[in-house]
């Protein structure tokens, strides 16, 4: 089983590109970054946490940015988005976005999608809440139509495109991994629908492990291969029994959560982390 971390990084934070090396040098196979482009202070949509919405919310850095500054310091961390909003950007434009750095990384990325929870932020994206889950399937349909084709276009209820030349392709073939976040049944549904894996949220007050069962089994029937679903638990529990168990089920990678604080206290909690997995 593989083991990443993830941050809100901030501008009070460790920077992405020290995280990294230091990550890399600690044996993580990963590192995510969360996204949110702006919190509406209407504050209308419940954070899914319960309770106030943390302060990083509303200061974390763009992902693929900080991506690309932890790319240029290292060589082998996978460089993850957990999530990437894809409802709220350009799908033309982040295919582009995620090429350019799949290429420059060296074929690293991952992209972890979802749809999001925060009407407001969507709205002033232009993006209705109700239809918000079609319009992420149709977005990833045309960029991977862009990642895959040399002339790619697309016709759909929400993107359209007429024949065009969209280049660099990924590194990766036939592009970087998708994998899907969100709970169960609805969001592994849609991880066997167009995901290469399933990103279920640990810590929210349902045991993950009792549906893998149930996920392979709604894979295969599908038509899908469940072994090539792999599952990333996001947000872990760092309890050794706990890991065992994820990985006694065959979960494919781990990731913990770590605080958008200062180097002294990130790093201390990475090389916590790290002896648990060593």
């Amino acid at each position: 089983m593989k083991h990443g971390v993830a941050i809100f990084s901030t501008d009070y934070s460790i920077t992405p590109a020290e995280l990294a090396v230091a990550a890399e040098d600690r044996g993580f196979e990963s590192l995510w970054f969360p996204e949110h482009s702006h919190i509406p202070l209407s504050r209308q949509s419940p954070w899914p946490g319960g309770g106030d919405l943390p302060k990083q919310y509303y200061d974390c850095m763009d992902p693929l940015v900080a991506m690309a500054t932890a790319a240029s310091v290292t060589e082998k961390i996978l460089l993850c988005t957990g999530i990437c909003l894809v409802v709220q950007r350009d799908p033309i434009q982040l295919a582009k976005e995620v090429a350019t750095l799949d290429q420059l990384s060296n074929g690293r990325v991952v992209l972890g999608v979802g749809g999001g929870w925060n009407a407001e932020e969507m709205a002033d994206h232009g993006t209705e809440f109700k239809s918000r889950f079609r319009l992420m399937a149709e977005r990833i349909a045309a960029m991977k139509v862009i990642w895959t084709e040399s002339k790619p276009e697309f016709k759909g209820e929400f993107v359209n495109f007429e024949p065009m030349m969209a280049w660099p392709k990924p590194a990766q073939t036939p592009h970087p991994p998708i994998l899907v976040g969100g709970g169960f049944p609805h969001g592994a549904k849609r991880a066997i629908e167009y995901g290469d894996g399933w990103m279920p949220l640990g810590g929210r007050g349902w045991d993950v492990l009792d549906t893998l069962p149930r996920f392979r089994q709604m894979a295969a029937e599908a038509g899908r291969e469940p072994d090539s679903l792999g599952i990333t638990i996001f947000g872990a529990d760092d309890n050794r029994d706990t890991l065992k168990g994820y990985q006694d089920t065959a979960v494919e990678r781990t990731v913990f959560t770590l605080p958008s604080a200062g180097r002294d206290e990130v790093l201390a909690l990475l090389d916590q982390y790290a002896k648990i997995i060593g």
